[in-house]
């Protein structure tokens, strides 16, 4: 799959921009606050439905406007295309997929597989473990399609009995049979993934950092216990505090270096390389298991890298098959080759050079 356009109105500076774009390498360069980064997340939230930058999509929105739209066209591997869209208001955010609405957003990734590296992806590794459930959860979802009605199941279940311990805990064994059917078969598709990765996330980090970090999934709740049990047994805590604290919403991916949390022994931009090693992994991964092509945006790819680190990056980077977005301050930017296209920004204005 490949972004062949995009249109994007009332995005951040953006009053408008419409651009074409290669299967292979972009290039957009501006000066700092010109919009490149706004056009990327454009192209993200065409794929995922949110942005890379914020958990909040209100603040896509233009200031003074009601809402914010992203239309494009996705050329799939049979050569069809197909029209896609995504409206943000203040009311929420609207998928529309060759003309239909989308009944999940989800659907957008399934068409569209993109994935950003950005200079805040250290956040990966040195932030809790939102991001890492994310990052686990869209390789799941592309490889066991049934995961996302699995994960929506479950977070119904989780909704309900939250609610429960606020005013009717007489109902949770209801709610507690639903979410640990559910939440032990998200795990197990969770703990698939992570051990067919491992191959991957293993030649990969050492490729771009030369360390031996290691991955790891924690479940959520104690490997001695079923999810039922855990449920049980922690149900005086959770009405105590009137949350659930069992289950895989609270799962993460351990990234350790000797046993300890990389985030304590890692500089900056080592725990970079590391998150990047994290997302080339899980894209080589893909590629080879679903053949897919995916969409790279790479903003400001060489901050905080230099020498044999950035050689390193351009080399992961390089050995992919996929669509390339990049920005870069320069015009003359040639760290992944000569791109295909060229597109100057300057205050939200976009024009292909």
């Amino acid at each position: 799959m490949s972004l062949q356009e995009i249109s994007i109105t009332h995005l951040r500076c953006i009053e408008s921009a419409e651009m074409r774009l290669p299967a292979g390498l972009s290039l957009i360069y501006g000066g700092n606050g010109s919009g490149k980064t706004s056009v990327l997340e454009g192209i993200f939230v065409l794929g995922r439905g949110r942005s890379f930058r914020t958990r909040n999509s209100e603040r896509l929105i233009t200031r003074g406007q009601a809402q914010m739209r992203v239309t494009g066209q996705v050329r799939r591997p049979l050569g069809d295309i197909v029209r896609v869209g995504c409206e943000v208001s203040r009311t929420g955010t609207i998928a529309r997929i060759a003309g239909r609405p989308a009944d999940t957003l989800t659907e957008l990734s399934q068409l569209f597989p993109v994935q950003a590296i950005e200079p805040g992806i250290h956040r990966l590794v040195e932030e809790g473990g939102y991001r890492r459930r994310r990052w686990l959860d869209w390789a799941v979802f592309h490889v066991e399609p049934q995961f996302v009605e699995l994960w929506m199941r479950y977070n119904r279940a989780l909704r309900q009995r939250n609610a429960a311990l606020k005013i009717q805990a007489e109902t949770l064994g209801v709610w507690d049979v639903e979410l640990a059917t559910t939440g032990e078969a998200i795990t197990e598709a969770r703990q698939r993934l992570m051990d067919r990765l491992q191959p991957y996330w293993a030649a990969t980090v050492m490729e771009l950092s030369g360390l031996a970090v290691d991955l790891h999934y924690l479940r959520g709740w104690s490997h001695d216990h079923t999810l039922a049990e855990a449920l049980s047994a922690s149900r005086a805590t959770d009405l105590l505090r009137r949350q659930t604290h069992s289950g895989p919403h609270r799962a993460d991916v351990a990234v350790r270096l000797h046993g300890r949390p990389a985030r304590d022994v890692l500089s900056r931009g080592q725990q970079k390389l590391v998150a990047v090693a994290m997302t080339l992994a899980q894209l080589r991964f893909l590629q080879d298991t679903l053949q897919m092509t995916p969409t790279l945006l790479l903003d400001d790819p060489a901050a905080e890298l230099d020498g044999e680190k950035l050689r390193r990056f351009i080399d992961g980077v390089g050995s992919l098959r996929c669509q390339l977005v990049v920005t870069s301050l320069h015009p003359e930017s040639r760290l992944f080759g000569t791109p295909e296209t060229t597109f100057h920004m300057d205050v939200g204005r976009v024009q292909p050079i």
